[in-house]
């Protein structure tokens, strides 16, 4: 009954997430091939597309590598390179039994490969977010099976090897020290054959995919930061893909042009708690009394947005009467004049406008305030150096691993790799610990209501709104993937 439980909490803590509302037009099919697909991307590769970092959802999106499991749009862990799995009360962890396939080298995928794998990723620097207070080990069990273990028992682990940090690549990859050579070692149905810096990357077709021959040719896909360009090239048929289309854009564009996700994306003010005026919570508590979310939500995102109301939003259709009211905040102190500069990237249009309507609100409330909107990779950097007193940033918070515990021991743990405010509350580890290994479904949510709450208690977040979000896709495309994760894109039946 206990290994039984394990497995149904993925699908009933998630599954109330659009299931069953996203399923591919998949397949290759016997239909003709298709031509190559043109993909305008909003996120530039920001570390040489390493797969441990926010890159690896690009390698991932564009169908270039995979791991063990995937994340399926109702929020249940799916097969990908493992066919099976289930948890082993009796040794520890959970074991996973591999499918036949081959890397795009040629070489089989073994055990021995899969472990070489994921103790790359484990052994990271940074760590990656999707391990965040996991001890991740893996262990050959046979040519065909993998044991891996986490240190504490982790229920959702399933889920976690989904993240793309933990996808499978050849030996051949890791030969250097230090860089994956991605270039033809993953296992997708596409092989990336060349990136040109920031600007292009080209995919061929991978012929010898476990799931069977895609139907497009390739993929030859632009990054375009500018959120107007990639309309325009959607507009005027220069691609076939557009990804993060501008609300402002959205009234303007064909209708059939425009597909819209409802997801788990929250636009949230991160404040930087470690030094500055946010250090003190009563400046923080201010700050977070001074903010009209309404007004975000009707006038920057033009209904296409909710006002924020915590971490999780209205896409956990279970959180809302779940929610706990935040226990303990710190009595609002307005602040004499204090300076404070507000970050922002501008890869999603909506987030300077965010900024200068928040610029305008903590202005009224006596704070002076500097606006500074970077490009994403540079901003994610010096964000986590703490360069910044606060940062407006548009989050995914199911991304990493579809599981809410995880994304909260990321963000707002004092170990956590994605940690924007810099928190470290005894207050937030404790309750993140003690989410952590709760396998029942219901008592999981519980435990994950109570860890939002102590996060909220220290204003060192303040939710703003949550999203839906805009995809762009031209009427001769077939098959694409409208993954309410944003971690797939294409598969082997998308073409045109």
């Amino acid at each position: 009954m206990r290994t039984r439980r394990r497995l149904l909490v993925a699908c009933l803590l998630l599954a109330p997430l659009l299931s069953g509302c996203f399923a591919s037009a998949g397949g290759a099919g016997a239909s003709p091939d298709g031509g190559r697909l043109r993909v305008a991307l909003a996120f530039a590769p920001s570390q040489n597309l390493s797969p441990y970092g926010q890159d690896g959802y690009i390698l991932s999106r564009l169908g270039v590598a995979e791991g063990l499991t995937r994340l399926a749009a109702d929020g249940t862990a799916a097969p990908a390179l493992a066919e099976s799995w289930r948890a082993d009360d009796a040794g520890g962890g959970w074991v996973f039994t591999l499918r036949d396939a081959k890397f795009q080298d040629g070489s089989p995928v073994t055990a021995a490969a899969v472990v070489a794998a994921l103790t790359r990723a484990a052994q990271a620097k940074p760590v990656p977010p999707a391990l965040g207070g996991v001890q991740l080990t893996a262990v050959a069990a046979g040519a065909k099976q993998v044991r891996v273990t986490t240190g504490a028992p982790d229920p959702v682990l399933p889920l976690r090897l989904s993240n793309p940090a933990l996808a499978v690549f050849s030996p051949k990859a890791y030969e250097a020290a230090g860089a994956v050579n991605l270039l033809g070692t993953a296992t997708g149905p596409f092989v990336l054959k060349s990136v040109d810096g920031t600007t292009t990357a080209t995919l061929d077709r991978f012929d010898g995919y476990w799931g069977g021959r895609a139907r497009s040719a390739g993929i030859d896909a632009k990054f375009v930061a500018d959120g107007t360009a990639r309309a325009n090239a959607l507009r005027s048929g220069q691609v076939d893909i557009v990804d993060a289309l501008p609300v402002a854009q959205l009234a303007s564009l064909d209708k059939q042009l425009v597909q819209l996700k409802v997801t788990p994306r929250t636009t949230a003010l991160y404040l930087h708690t470690k030094s500055g005026v946010f250090a003190d919570p009563a400046v923080r508590a201010a700050a977070r009394e001074a903010i009209d979310t309404s007004v975000l939500a009707k006038n920057v995102y033009e209904g296409y947005a909710e006002p924020g109301r915590g971490i999780f939003g209205p896409a956990l259709t279970w959180a809302a009467g779940k929610r706990i009211a935040p226990q303990g905040r710190a009595k609002a102190v307005r602040p004499a004049a204090a300076a404070i500069t507000i970050a922002t990237h501008n890869s999603r249009p909506e987030l300077p406008e965010v900024a200068q309507v928040l610029q305008q609100q903590l202005e009224k409330a006596g704070f002076t305030v500097k606006l500074a909107v970077l490009d994403s990779a540079r901003l994610d950097s010096d964000a986590l150096a703490g360069k910044f007193d606060a940062v407006v940033s548009s989050r995914n918070v199911l991304l990493e691993t579809g599981d809410p515990v995880s994304v909260l021991a990321s963000d707002f743990t004092c170990a956590g790799g994605y940690n924007l405010s810099g928190i470290c509350d005894k207050r937030i580890d404790d309750a993140v610990a003690a989410a952590r290994p709760v396998a029942d479904p219901g008592r999981r949510q519980d435990a994950v209501m109570a860890a939002e709450a102590a996060v909220l208690a220290t204003d060192a977040v303040v939710p703003l709104v949550h999203l839906k979000v805009a995809v762009g896709i031209a009427p001769s495309v077939q098959g694409t993937v409208p993954d309410p994760y944003e971690r797939a894109m294409v598969d082997t039946g998308t073409h045109r």
